[in-house]
């Protein structure tokens, strides 16, 4: 398979080899720990089956990390990324472990969802280290294979992970201690993965020039400034900074398609009283559009041996059109699988290809902010996503008019994309280095 090969030639490597050992065990630790937060938030009968509650969970879940996530930036840039996958993972394993004992002792109240969110922020900030460390330890001329191959290897992780946590929950008797051997076992996987970051030499992940121990709060007090720079920087250079703003537009339709999936999910292909029912089904619908996923680490690799990165880009955009489209006509159950297939290509697709323009066209000094300044973006419009599905979408999350117009501004973005990256010369402008 070519999938293998790939994977192979990669593996070569000894410093990839270590990372994505890393990837792939933390996030399906991570896995293991959202499929509780999504039963929990969106699959319990005490939770509200409208297109409004659904959207309120997603904005509580992603609001604090659009805001706090401008930290990690800069943070990447002055502290050792490999301590940073070393240390996160090890606070996660403390804090569902403390998730776990309160569910046990005493339940679901305010202090685990706080938490969940805690330990939701520093996921964020350990992709944004996995991404950013993985120009260190291939060749430039790799880097689009191994974006290719590890963000979505790596999401497969995450699936396998939340299967084997839905599958242990499913053994275990009802009752509290069913979330918290969930939650322990979640948390013996992140013990491994923190294991495993230190195979990683401490500055095998860069980056190369670090300032002097001033101290967290100066840090904190120069955030502000540096994220500044780090966006005047990639506007001026361009083609990353037009990968970042289509990006953003993908991810805030593709919020939309996801919110009405879920609801269908729950109120159109299964009694909204059955939440177990809602639950798989929604399973079975993600799971297929990770067959859209695979078709992007297939489809991706020979496409770029024929066309750019940002030509793939618009591409994407189109396909997801076209799934959005599909969904215009019907809502019949083969017809959304259809869909979620074409939009699982074209989201993993393009996030393949703006990851590598992303990292071939920033400078290293920036690239820890680069990638602070993508899940920025990457939260703040999923969020602004469920604010506009909480007043467009029906409780049954299927509306054609809103899927016209979708498919309508998937068109425009592509087009708007394409037309910028043309202007440019799909070149990176030459900017001066601070």
């Amino acid at each position: 398979m070519r999938v293998l090969g790939d994977l192979r030639s990669l593996a070569v490597h000894a410093g990839f080899r270590k990372l994505f050992a890393v990837r792939l065990v933390s996030q399906a630790g991570d896995g293991m720990f959202q499929i509780g937060l999504a039963t929990l938030f969106f699959f319990s009968p005490q939770n509200m089956a409208t297109a409004s509650g659904v959207a309120a969970a997603f904005a509580v879940l992603l609001l604090p990390f659009t805001v706090v996530g401008p930290f990690a930036g800069p943070l990447l840039d002055r502290w050792r990324r490999r301590q940073v996958l070393l240390l996160g993972n090890a606070l996660r394993v403390v804090l569902t472990l403390v998730l776990a004992t309160l569910m046990v002792t005493v339940g679901v109240g305010p202090p685990v969802y706080v938490l969940a969110l805690v330990t939701l922020g520093v996921n964020r900030f350990l992709l944004a280290a996995l991404s950013a460390g993985l120009p260190r330890v291939v060749p430039r001329e790799q880097l689009l294979l191994a974006n290719t191959l590890t963000p979505t290897l790596g999401a497969v992780s995450a699936v396998a992970g939340a299967v084997l946590g839905f599958v242990i929950g499913w053994l275990v008797p009802a009752g509290p201690v069913k979330d918290g051997v969930v939650l322990a076992v979640a948390a013996a996987v992140l013990a491994v993965a923190a294991a495993l970051a230190l195979r990683l030499g401490r500055d095998e992940l860069g980056p190369d020039q670090r300032p002097g121990p001033a101290g967290l709060w100066h840090d904190v007090r120069t955030t502000a400034a540096d994220m500044v720079l780090g966006a005047r920087y990639l506007i001026a250079r361009r083609t990353p900074g037009l990968a970042l703003g289509v990006m953003a537009a993908h991810r805030f339709l593709y919020g939309l398609n996801f919110i009405a999936l879920l609801l269908m999910s729950r109120n159109l292909f299964a009694d909204p009283a059955d939440t177990s029912a809602g639950l798989a089904v929604f399973a079975t619908l993600t799971g297929l559009s990770f067959l859209g996923n695979g078709l992007a680490i297939v489809l991706t690799p020979l496409a770029h041996e024929r066309v750019r990165p940002s030509v793939w880009v618009t591409v994407c955009l189109g396909v997801a059109a076209v799934s959005q489209a599909l969904l215009v006509t019907s809502s019949a159950l083969g017809v959304v699988v259809a869909a979620a297939v074409l939009m699982g290509l074209g989201v993993q697709g393009a996030k393949i290809a703006v990851d590598t323009i992303v990292q071939r066209d920033t400078d290293d000094a920036f690239r820890g902010r680069a990638f602070a300044l993508y899940d920025v973006l990457y939260n703040a419009a999923f969020v602004g996503a469920a604010a506009l599905a909480a007043v467009a979408l029906p409780d049954t999350g299927w509306s054609p008019g809103v899927f016209a117009v979708l498919t309508g501004v998937y068109v425009v973005v592509a087009l708007a994309y394409r037309a910028g990256t043309v202007r440019v010369g799909d070149e990176p402008v030459a900017t001066v280095r601070r």
